[in-house]
């Protein structure tokens, strides 16, 4: 068996938040609930897969979010140059998932073939639909596909051994999340198929979704498919850097994902 991955989120932007704003039906008890942005990289002494690629400091501006660092110069931090990256899962297209694709020169971009066609087709028409996307990023991807440069999937597919790619749908029509086999067991990364804990917990859908069914199906497939609830790891949650140890030395915050969370 090849050797368990160790897996990190990397936190590189922040935004303030409502309550009220990050459940179906608005939270009757309203207060701050603010958002981590966060990309992950997953280790291995046979592979390094970088899942998510992040947004930049112009987008953070334009969307008036905090951007805390550069997620992709960030891999440094862990010892991991840009240009070595060779996999990359992209989640779904969405601006703060899928941006600086041109920093990771030598990647091959993985993804579900629902999602770039739902990102380039007809429910673009719709501003409520195509709002987290950004144009300028969903283009960067078309090109990366016509310069033979992305890998499609059409739903459930191994990656490599002890990491699974998990076709959910619901925020966006193609999400995926992962499922990775660490020291400590099998790990999902459940990206914004749930953005918080309790989201996914609860059974309380977020509100920027697809298909509010999809969504509510997959909390359930993802809490099914983790070792234990101490294995599932949320989107954007900022209580991910409070419950597992952290990088030593790295001011932004890392999370060992792969370690027990702390009591």
């Amino acid at each position: 068996m090849d050797a368990p991955f160790e897996v990190y989120a990397i936190r590189y932007a922040h935004m303030p938040r409502r309550r009220r704003d990050n459940f179906i039906p608005a939270d009757e008890h309203d207060g701050p609930m603010p958002m981590d942005f966060f990309v992950w990289l997953l280790k291995s002494p046979a592979r390094t897969i970088l899942v998510d690629t992040g947004f930049s400091a112009a987008t953070a501006q334009k969307r008036q979010r905090q951007w805390l660092r550069c997620p992709i110069e960030a891999l440094r931090t862990l010892g991991v140059a840009p240009e070595a990256v060779q996999d990359v899962v992209l989640t779904h297209l969405h601006y703060d998932h899928a941006g600086n694709l041109p920093l990771l020169p030598n990647a091959r971009f993985h993804v579900q073939d629902r999602e770039l066609d739902y990102a380039t087709g007809r429910c673009m028409c719709h501003a409520p639909l195509r709002h987290a996307y950004g144009v300028d990023d969903v283009v960067e991807l078309v090109r990366q596909v016509y310069a033979d440069r992305v890998v499609f999937h059409d739903g459930d597919a191994t990656l490599a051994p002890g990491v699974e790619l998990m076709l959910i749908g619901g925020h966006t029509r193609g999400l995926q999340a992962l499922r990775v086999r660490t020291a400590r067991g099998w790990l999902v990364l459940t990206s914004d198929a749930a953005h918080y804990y309790e989201n996914l917990m609860n059974e309380r859908p977020f509100p920027i979704v697809f298909n509010v069914a999809d969504m509510l199906a997959g909390h359930r497939r993802l809490r099914e498919a983790a070792e234990s609830p101490a294995h599932l790891v949320p989107g954007h949650d900022p209580e991910v850097l409070a419950r597992y140890p952290r990088w030593p030395g790295d001011a932004v915050g890392i999370a060992c994902l792969h370690l027990p969370p702390q009591a």
